[in-house]
């Protein structure tokens, strides 16, 4: 099993510096060919103002700021989809709850073969670290060499190496989102101080302020900030919904290793 995750914990670091550069040069594409497109503005060039309705062109307007704002969305969006498959992955086949629930049940009849069976069905990662645990369950009954409270010890110590075997890759990627959702809006506060630095040089200007140069000004100042807010607010949700998901099958885990624990000590007064 140690192999195994080590395995998977490398194809998705690869994974990981796979997505972050492919995001950034599909934000710059982005940005340039489709809403740099000239047929997103009056007279088929960017340099003027966008048709009107022509949300591309408006957003275009937005700075060299936006195309890494896009960057940042696209990597939230991706590690998102990636840690929900992993996750419910890592749930297994059913209910975790039932799972745990009847492992319990098991134990307390002593039905160690029967609960690893239910195990093997369920996958996933509370049911291989509590097969693990059951493989060392087994052992210890069969060694007599060692007394119960050594015997108590190995067990619980096998539950915690299991956890944290499992724990690095259900966390794995979640400190991106994380810095995402202050990287986002820190960025999205400097388009927009670029953007109203540009509204004000407009507005400096000797004579008629130049209208379409005060217009870009104040786009580009909002547009960063409608990116930088969205993309950081979908970064905090989507943290704090999967390190709720992963701290529930942490405690499902502990929950399992302690009843194995509990039932080996009860058997053995």
């Amino acid at each position: 099993m140690k192999k195994s995750n080590e395995l998977k914990r490398d194809l998705k670091s690869v994974f990981s510096a796979f997505v972050i550069p492919a995001s950034i040069v599909a934000g710059i594409l982005v940005y340039m060919y489709v809403m740099g497109s000239p047929k997103n503005f009056q007279g088929f060039n960017h340099d003027n103002a966008p048709l009107p309705g022509n949300y591309l062109g408006v957003v275009y307007k937005g700075g060299f700021i936006v195309p890494i704002l896009m960057a940042l969305l696209m990597i939230v969006i991706t590690f998102a989809i990636e840690r929900y498959i992993t996750i419910r992955k890592a749930n297994g086949k059913g209910s975790v709850t039932q799972f745990v629930r009847k492992i319990k049940s098991l134990l307390l009849e002593g039905k160690i073969d029967e609960a690893k069976a239910e195990c093997d069905k369920q996958k996933g990662s509370v049911a291989n670290v509590v097969q693990a645990a059951l493989i060392k369950y087994q052992l210890m009954e069969e060694d007599t060499t060692i007394s119960k409270d050594q015997k108590l010890v190995t067990i619980q110590k096998e539950v915690e190496e299991g956890t944290a075997l499992e724990l690095p890759s259900l966390e794995q990627n979640l400190v991106i989102l994380a810095t995402i959702s202050s990287i986002a809006t820190l960025m999205g506060l400097l388009g927009t101080v670029l953007g109203m630095i540009r509204a004000f040089s407009a507005l400096a200007n000797a004579g008629a302020p130049d209208s379409v140069a005060l217009a870009n000004g104040i786009s580009e100042a909002l547009i960063n900030t409608a990116l930088g807010i969205g993309t950081a607010a979908l970064a905090i949700i989507t943290y704090n919904v999967f390190t709720t998901m992963v701290d529930k099958l942490t405690h499902s885990i502990d929950e399992a290793g302690f009843s194995l624990v509990q039932s080996y000590a009860v058997k053995h007064k």
